[in-house]
This record gives C-alpha cells, sequence and structure tokens, in this order.
C-alpha cells in the first residue's frame, strides 16, 4: 500500500511540475491591462514582429485540468504569478492544490528561460525546485498582454494574461 500511495505522489508531483511550466490552461486569465499593447510589441496581424521584448512584465495564471499520468486521474487547481524580463529570461511563483490537498506549504519559486520568434512563436523552459525541467511552446498575442502555453509531451496548457 505504500508503494501505491507513493507512486501517486510522485506521478502527482511530476504531472503538477510540467502543468505549472508558466503557470498554464485554456480559457484562464487573471487580469486585463487596459493601458493597450506592450510598448514596442505587436502581433503580426498589425504588420509588427514579436520578439523577447515583446513579452515582459508580471503575468497572473489560473491553472485547471485533470493530470492524466500516473494511477488514477488527479484534479488540479492552481495560480501563478510569472515575470518576464524582456531579455528571455524568467521567474515564477506557484501554488498548487491536487484533489483539493495542496501540493506544498506555500508559494513555490521557479526560473526560466524563454524565447519569442519573430512570427509570435515561441518556446520556454522552466526549472522548478523539484521535479523535472519544463518545456513548453508559446503563442503571444494581444500586442503581447496575453500568453497561451503547452507543456511539451504533456496533455496540459494555459493562458496568462499580463497583470503589470
Amino acid at each position: 500500500m505504500q508503494f501505491s500511495n507513493r507512486a501517486i505522489v510522485v506521478a502527482m508531483r511530476a504531472g503538477l511540475a510540467a502543468v505549472l511550466a508558466v503557470g498554464v490552461f485554456p480559457g484562464t486569465s487573471v487580469a486585463h491591462d487596459q493601458e493597450g499593447p506592450v510598448e514596442g510589441a505587436s502581433d503580426t496581424a498589425g504588420g509588427s514582429e514579436c520578439s523577447n521584448h515583446t513579452l515582459r512584465g508580471d503575468y497572473g495564471f489560473r491553472i485547471d485540468g485533470t493530470i492524466l499520468a500516473g494511477p488514477a486521474p488527479v484534479l488540479l487547481r492552481a495560480v501563478a504569478m510569472t515575470h518576464f524580463d524582456g531579455d528571455g529570461h524568467l521567474t515564477q511563483v506557484d501554488y498548487a492544490t491536487f484533489n483539493g490537498v495542496p501540493g506544498w506549504p506555500d508559494w513555490r519559486p521557479s526560473s526560466g528561460t524563454y524565447e519569442v520568434n519573430a512570427d509570435c512563436t515561441g518556446r520556454a523552459e522552466i526549472v522548478p525546485p523539484t521535479g523535472p525541467t519544463l518545456q513548453l511552446r508559446l503563442v503571444v498575442f494581444d500586442g503581447g498582454r496575453q500568453v497561451a502555453a503547452v507543456v511539451a509531451g504533456n496533455s496540459t496548457g494555459s493562458l496568462g494574461t499580463r497583470v503589470r
């Protein structure tokens, strides 16, 4: 029985780490910046190209989903605040619950890197203090105010909105 419980905890942590990479799920947002596009940034629809500088500032994420890895599905609820520096580096704090049980006692810090291509697609890598390094694919839109992400090799995704 102990092995079974331990396997569940390991699967939950691995799944959560994959989900929280850039904080991150479809149809989610925290707040919307009313000041307009990020200065010097726009979507390709507007004729301008994106770059790392397009994605900068603090982005809030609400994370809802089901982790399917492991012996049984696990309901995930989480929030994250990710700071993009405009030069390809990010920091993040997140807090999550699995089936209503906290994943850790308080905010969990992570750091990583990101790259935004001229067509507003990109990649990110998140390195949490525990668990695997996470590889993400990104799409930046709404003039840099929003970023959608999915974890490579996982069925999780998210949408974050610039909050400041």
